[in-house]
Protein backbone atom coordinates (compact mmCIF):
# COMPACT_ATOMS: atom_id res chain seq x y z
CA UNK A 1 0.00 0.00 0.00
CA UNK A 2 1.29 3.15 -1.16
CA UNK A 3 0.21 5.01 1.50
CA UNK A 4 2.09 3.01 3.82
CA UNK A 5 5.34 4.06 2.53
CA UNK A 6 7.91 6.69 3.46
CA UNK A 7 7.23 10.04 1.82
CA UNK A 8 10.61 9.40 0.26
CA UNK A 9 9.44 6.07 -1.25
CA UNK A 10 6.16 7.61 -2.16
CA UNK A 11 7.67 10.60 -4.14
CA UNK A 12 9.89 8.44 -6.05
CA UNK A 13 7.17 6.00 -6.81
CA UNK A 14 5.67 8.80 -8.42
CA UNK A 15 8.49 9.82 -10.51
CA UNK A 16 8.88 6.48 -11.71
CA UNK A 17 8.01 5.50 -14.97
CA UNK A 18 5.00 3.79 -13.75
CA UNK A 19 1.65 4.97 -14.58
CA UNK A 20 0.62 4.64 -10.39
CA UNK A 21 0.59 6.20 -8.36
CA UNK A 22 -0.20 9.27 -10.61
CA UNK A 23 -2.46 12.94 -10.43
CA UNK A 24 -5.62 10.95 -8.68
CA UNK A 25 -3.12 9.36 -5.92
CA UNK A 26 -1.56 12.59 -5.31
CA UNK A 27 -4.27 14.28 -5.17
CA UNK A 28 -5.90 12.49 -2.42
CA UNK A 29 -2.81 13.13 -0.66
CA UNK A 30 -2.61 16.56 -0.68
CA UNK A 31 -6.37 16.64 0.28
CA UNK A 32 -5.62 14.57 3.57
CA UNK A 33 -2.69 16.85 4.03
CA UNK A 34 -4.66 19.59 4.07
CA UNK A 35 -7.11 17.89 6.00
CA UNK A 36 -3.85 16.79 8.63
CA UNK A 37 -3.05 20.36 8.72
CA UNK A 38 -6.60 21.97 9.68
CA UNK A 39 -6.93 19.22 12.51
CA UNK A 40 -3.61 20.42 13.57
CA UNK A 41 -4.97 23.86 13.68
CA UNK A 42 -7.49 22.76 15.83
CA UNK A 43 -5.72 21.21 18.23
CA UNK A 44 -3.31 24.66 18.42
CA UNK A 45 -6.83 26.12 19.10
CA UNK A 46 -8.70 24.54 21.33
CA UNK A 47 -8.00 24.80 25.27
CA UNK A 48 -6.08 28.41 24.73
CA UNK A 49 -7.35 31.89 26.13
CA UNK A 50 -8.67 33.00 23.20
CA UNK A 51 -10.64 29.97 22.16
CA UNK A 52 -12.06 29.97 25.90
CA UNK A 53 -13.38 33.41 25.06
CA UNK A 54 -15.65 32.30 22.47
CA UNK A 55 -19.06 31.51 22.70
CA UNK A 56 -20.56 27.65 23.17
CA UNK A 57 -22.52 27.32 19.86
CA UNK A 58 -18.79 28.39 18.09
CA UNK A 59 -16.93 25.67 20.14
CA UNK A 60 -19.45 23.37 19.69
CA UNK A 61 -19.30 23.82 15.67
CA UNK A 62 -15.21 23.54 16.58
CA UNK A 63 -15.30 20.03 18.12
CA UNK A 64 -17.99 18.70 15.32
CA UNK A 65 -16.06 20.18 12.18
CA UNK A 66 -12.58 18.46 13.67
CA UNK A 67 -14.19 15.35 14.40
CA UNK A 68 -15.77 14.83 10.72
CA UNK A 69 -12.50 16.62 8.96
CA UNK A 70 -10.28 13.72 10.83
CA UNK A 71 -12.82 10.97 9.67
CA UNK A 72 -12.42 12.74 6.37
CA UNK A 73 -8.37 12.46 6.50
CA UNK A 74 -8.65 8.94 7.12
CA UNK A 75 -11.31 8.60 3.67
CA UNK A 76 -9.01 10.22 1.49
CA UNK A 77 -5.81 8.21 3.11
CA UNK A 78 -7.66 5.01 2.12
CA UNK A 79 -8.59 6.92 -1.95
CA UNK A 80 -4.62 7.48 -2.19
CA UNK A 81 -4.21 3.69 -2.74
CA UNK A 82 -7.57 3.05 -4.60
CA UNK A 83 -7.26 5.15 -7.03
CA UNK A 84 -4.15 3.44 -8.28
CA UNK A 85 -6.83 0.62 -8.71
CA UNK A 86 -9.77 2.76 -10.10
CA UNK A 87 -8.72 2.04 -14.00
CA UNK A 88 -7.98 -1.46 -13.53
CA UNK A 89 -11.72 -2.34 -14.96
CA UNK A 90 -11.08 -0.47 -17.95
CA UNK A 91 -7.34 -2.32 -18.49
CA UNK A 92 -8.87 -5.93 -18.01
CA UNK A 93 -11.70 -4.81 -20.69
CA UNK A 94 -9.05 -3.99 -23.24
CA UNK A 95 -7.96 -7.29 -23.12
CA UNK A 96 -10.82 -9.16 -23.49
CA UNK A 97 -11.37 -11.06 -26.95
CA UNK A 98 -12.62 -9.27 -29.67
CA UNK A 99 -12.66 -12.09 -32.64
CA UNK A 100 -16.43 -12.10 -33.42
CA UNK A 101 -18.97 -9.32 -33.40
CA UNK A 102 -20.62 -10.64 -30.53
CA UNK A 103 -17.05 -10.74 -28.73
CA UNK A 104 -16.91 -6.95 -29.91
CA UNK A 105 -19.67 -5.58 -28.56
CA UNK A 106 -19.27 -7.21 -25.25
CA UNK A 107 -16.04 -5.83 -25.28
CA UNK A 108 -17.40 -2.22 -25.79
CA UNK A 109 -19.66 -2.64 -23.13
CA UNK A 110 -17.00 -3.79 -20.74
CA UNK A 111 -15.25 -1.08 -21.90
CA UNK A 112 -17.64 1.35 -21.66
CA UNK A 113 -18.45 -0.05 -17.77
CA UNK A 114 -14.78 0.17 -17.10
CA UNK A 115 -14.60 3.58 -17.73
CA UNK A 116 -17.86 4.70 -15.58
CA UNK A 117 -16.28 2.76 -12.58
CA UNK A 118 -13.27 4.53 -12.79
CA UNK A 119 -14.05 7.85 -12.62
CA UNK A 120 -15.95 6.78 -9.32
CA UNK A 121 -13.31 6.78 -7.00
CA UNK A 122 -11.84 10.52 -8.09
CA UNK A 123 -15.20 12.12 -7.85
CA UNK A 124 -15.48 10.58 -4.37
CA UNK A 125 -12.09 12.42 -3.94
CA UNK A 126 -13.00 15.53 -4.90
CA UNK A 127 -16.34 15.37 -3.26
CA UNK A 128 -14.65 14.69 0.19
CA UNK A 129 -12.16 17.37 -0.57
CA UNK A 130 -14.98 19.90 -1.01
CA UNK A 131 -16.08 18.94 2.02
CA UNK A 132 -12.97 19.60 3.95
CA UNK A 133 -13.66 23.12 2.20
CA UNK A 134 -16.48 23.51 4.09
CA UNK A 135 -15.79 22.39 7.01
CA UNK A 136 -12.04 24.55 7.05
CA UNK A 137 -14.27 28.19 7.23
CA UNK A 138 -14.92 27.65 11.39
CA UNK A 139 -11.26 27.67 11.89
CA UNK A 140 -10.22 30.42 9.22
CA UNK A 141 -12.53 32.83 11.12
CA UNK A 142 -11.92 31.40 14.97
CA UNK A 143 -8.90 29.01 14.73
CA UNK A 144 -5.57 30.09 16.33
CA UNK A 145 -4.37 32.98 14.76
CA UNK A 146 -0.64 31.92 14.97
CA UNK A 147 -1.42 29.18 12.49
CA UNK A 148 -3.92 31.40 10.72
CA UNK A 149 -0.75 30.39 7.41
CA UNK A 150 -1.48 27.00 8.23
CA UNK A 151 -5.45 27.47 7.50
CA UNK A 152 -4.25 28.65 4.29
CA UNK A 153 -1.81 26.14 3.37
CA UNK A 154 -5.41 23.56 4.30
CA UNK A 155 -6.76 25.65 2.07
CA UNK A 156 -4.53 25.32 -1.02
CA UNK A 157 -4.34 21.48 -0.40
CA UNK A 158 -7.67 20.78 0.07
CA UNK A 159 -8.45 23.09 -3.52
CA UNK A 160 -5.53 21.01 -5.43
CA UNK A 161 -7.08 17.61 -4.15
CA UNK A 162 -10.30 18.93 -5.30
CA UNK A 163 -9.45 20.29 -8.67
CA UNK A 164 -6.79 17.62 -9.69
CA UNK A 165 -9.64 14.54 -8.78
CA UNK A 166 -11.54 16.53 -11.08
CA UNK A 167 -9.21 16.43 -13.66
CA UNK A 168 -9.54 12.40 -13.47
CA UNK A 169 -12.96 12.51 -13.64
CA UNK A 170 -13.35 14.50 -16.78
CA UNK A 171 -10.66 12.48 -18.74
CA UNK A 172 -12.51 9.41 -18.30
CA UNK A 173 -15.76 10.91 -18.85
CA UNK A 174 -14.52 11.96 -22.59
CA UNK A 175 -14.68 8.18 -22.99
CA UNK A 176 -18.09 7.37 -22.20
CA UNK A 177 -20.71 7.54 -24.77
CA UNK A 178 -23.62 7.25 -22.60
CA UNK A 179 -24.37 10.95 -23.01
CA UNK A 180 -26.93 10.98 -20.23
CA UNK A 181 -24.40 9.39 -17.72
CA UNK A 182 -22.05 12.19 -19.06
CA UNK A 183 -24.31 15.05 -18.36
CA UNK A 184 -25.40 14.04 -14.94
CA UNK A 185 -21.77 13.61 -14.00
CA UNK A 186 -20.52 16.78 -16.38
CA UNK A 187 -23.06 19.04 -14.10
CA UNK A 188 -21.74 17.14 -10.89
CA UNK A 189 -18.48 18.10 -11.90
CA UNK A 190 -19.39 21.92 -12.63
CA UNK A 191 -21.20 21.79 -9.35
CA UNK A 192 -18.22 20.71 -7.37
CA UNK A 193 -15.49 22.54 -9.44
CA UNK A 194 -17.62 26.11 -9.01
CA UNK A 195 -18.13 25.64 -5.20
CA UNK A 196 -14.93 24.83 -4.45
CA UNK A 197 -13.71 27.78 -6.03
CA UNK A 198 -15.89 30.58 -4.15
CA UNK A 199 -14.85 28.66 -0.96
CA UNK A 200 -11.10 28.34 -1.76
CA UNK A 201 -11.38 32.54 -2.31
CA UNK A 202 -13.87 33.46 0.73
CA UNK A 203 -11.44 30.99 2.89
CA UNK A 204 -8.55 32.84 1.48
CA UNK A 205 -9.74 36.39 1.95
CA UNK A 206 -10.17 35.26 5.77
CA UNK A 207 -6.79 34.20 5.95
CA UNK A 208 -5.22 37.19 4.10
CA UNK A 209 -7.69 39.73 6.99
CA UNK A 210 -6.25 37.86 10.02
CA UNK A 211 -2.52 37.62 8.69
CA UNK A 212 -2.80 41.20 7.98
CA UNK A 213 -4.41 42.48 11.29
Amino acid sequence: MFIEKSLKEYIANVASGDPTPGGGSVSALVGSLGAALTSMVNNLTVGKKAYEDLSDEIKEEITKSAKEIDTLMEDLNKIVDEDTKAFDKVMEAFKLPKETEEEKALRREAIQEGYKVALEVPLRCAEKCLRLLQLQDIFAKYGNVNAITDVGVGTLLAYAGLEGALFNVTINLNSIKDQEFKDEIGAKVDNILNEGKRLKEELLKVVYERLQA
